[in-house]
């Protein structure tokens, strides 16, 4: 495949990859053990190209942390007492760490990479870190003690967003040939994002289908998701702009790892908050999409 080929085919293979999911989602029983293992490698290739030395936390960092953090928790206990599924989509939506592809987007429309890829780094390991205890404290119900379901969920999570991140140093150090190898071929986590994608999605759509009794909550869920999403964008770019760097503030705080974000809602809180994230999916594209094209439009404006 050519270079030109591809790079007429790139800006179609996600929606390809989501629609292939909605119309095999009966594949997915078989697929969705995968989605840990795609999820593992393409934050692998995005970490062997990170250099820890282009590493500065910063007042962005700071500010952006604390707003995923706390806007998340204050999201869930707001909309609680009105339905239990819709604050936890809600709070994934927002909770969920920073995509890995933001930094390229930042980089595209304009703003400082190394700023979005610290960012993304915190962000990504304070939920590592906070995700086994809080989706522990949403599910009381659960039959075993708060300790032990803490304990099974951490070694779900914490592994899957940090151990990527322990090889990509261990490469660096023991073999370097192979770290740059990877670091080298960035493109390959866009492709296997798009699996991840076809897989998450269907299995998002697979339970759609078996519980369509809840159109009113899933609908609720997809109707928040766009909301929080455009919220997300918003709040971000203000923050960024008093900080520095309005693009980074906005893909940092707006621009979310939804692959993961699905993964976690399907396997750690109620199935049907899936939706809040499989929504998200599309409107953060939008957004992304729609800056990207006025963004090529200033040059042309300007001349």
């Amino acid at each position: 495949m050519t270079a030109e080929l591809r790079n007429r085919l790139k800006p179609w293979i996600l929606p390809i990859a989501m629609v292939g999911g909605m119309l095999f989602h009966n594949l997915m029983g078989f697929l969705a053990p995968f989605s840990p293992w795609l999820i593992f490698v393409m934050l692998l290739i995005t970490y062997c190209k990170v250099n820890l030395r282009e590493f500065r936390l910063t007042r962005l960092s700071g500010w952006l942390i604390l707003i995923q953090l706390g806007a998340s928790l204050a999201l869930y206990l707001a909309l609680l007492p009105i339905n239990r599924e819709v604050a936890q989509g809600a709070f994934i939506c927002v909770f969920c760490p920073t995509a890995t592809a933001a930094p390229v987007i930042t980089g595209m429309l304009g703003g400082s990479v190394p700023r979005l890829a610290t960012f993304s780094l915190v962000s990504n390991f304070s939920v590592a870190i906070l995700a086994p205890i809080l989706f522990t404290w949403m599910n009381p119900e659960a039959a075993i003690g708060f300790v032990d379901t803490t304990m099974i969920i951490s070694l779900k999570v914490v592994p899957l967003i940090l151990g990527p991140l322990a090889v990509a140093l261990l490469l660096k150090i023991t073999v370097p040939k192979v770290h740059g190898a990877i670091a080298s071929h960035q493109s390959l986590s866009f492709y296997i994002w798009a699996v991840s994608l076809f897989i998450v999605v269907g299995t998002a759509m697979s339970y759609i289908i078996n519980h369509h009794d809840n159109v009113a909550v899933m609908s609720a869920i997809a109707g928040v998701s766009l909301i929080v999403c455009c919220l997300q964008f918003y709040v971000g770019r203000i923050i960024g702009r008093r900080c520095g760097d309005k693009i980074a503030g906005a893909q940092g705080l707006g621009q979310k790892n939804t692959v993961l974000a699905i993964w976690m809602a399907l396997t750690f809180l109620h199935p049907i908050t899936s939706i809040g994230p499989a929504a998200y999916v599309a409107w953060q594209n939008t957004i992304n999409s729609l800056q990207l094209y006025f963004h090529a439009r200033k040059p042309k404006e300007g001349a």
